[in-house]
């Protein structure tokens, strides 16, 4: 009965939420947008001509908003390179280079290097979050393990300059990730965004600046992530 209840409640909660209400009428496939919305119009994160990856980017509201940021005005395509990854299938988005597969294998990668062409990465997005046990410590390792992929991939492909912007949660291991990114950045900055509702723990951290890059870019098969 509880849970029936609680249900319930998150159900009001969520139709009666102005960002689930602002994605509707605004066309985007999740409320999350907005997330990235505010943390880059504070950031200056997406910028013309910019190489971006969003990791796990399914269902794919995050590549929408870069998408438009990208367009501009005139619409017609874009002026950059949006690349989306995810295990999950995402329905299509217009300019969007979709990628369906674990980007820790190798057939990944070589076919995100085939679509880099060379290029590296200006901006790395993370959504990413673990399926939850509800078991503190599994969860907070899960946590762990997904950021830790994240700097690897930033690493191997980001500019030295490029910045990276994950996904994390207080309550799951917060200040060990916050130290990591503190080694591996020159800045890091934390953020909670008005669309990050209220009783969420989640907390998104930005860095920037590579401390340690991986020097062979060149070859997706020497990736830290098949360590």
């Amino acid at each position: 009965m509880a849970k029936k209840k609680l249900n319930k409640n998150w159900l009001h909660d969520h139709i009666n939420d102005p960002y689930v209400k602002a994605a509707q009428k605004d066309g985007y496939r999740a409320r999350a947008a907005y997330k990235l919305k505010e943390i880059d119009e504070d950031e200056k994160l997406v910028k013309p001509g910019q190489v971006i990856v969003d990791l796990g980017c399914t269902p794919g509201s995050w590549a929408q908003y870069v998408r438009r940021k990208l367009a501009g005005k005139d619409g017609g395509g874009i002026n950059g390179t949006m690349i989306g990854l995810d295990i999950l299938p995402m329905e299509p988005i217009a300019d969007v280079q979709f990628i369906q597969g674990d980007f820790r294998e190798q057939e990944i990668l070589e076919e995100l290097g085939r679509v880099l062409q060379g290029r590296q990465v200006d901006l790395v997005l993370s959504d990413m979050a673990p399926n939850l046990s509800g078991i503190a410590l599994s969860d907070a390792a899960r946590m762990e393990d997904l950021i830790d992929i994240a700097i690897e991939f930033a690493q191997l492909h980001m500019k030295p300059g490029g910045a990276l912007l994950v996904k994390c949660f207080k309550d799951m291991g917060f200040s060990q990730i916050v130290e990591k990114f503190r080694r591996e950045f020159k800045t890091v900055v934390q953020k909670k965004p008005k669309a990050s509702r209220d009783k969420s723990s989640e907390i998104f951290l930005l860095g920037r600046g590579l401390k340690n890059p991986v020097e062979n870019k060149a070859n997706p098969a020497q990736s830290a992530l098949d360590i």
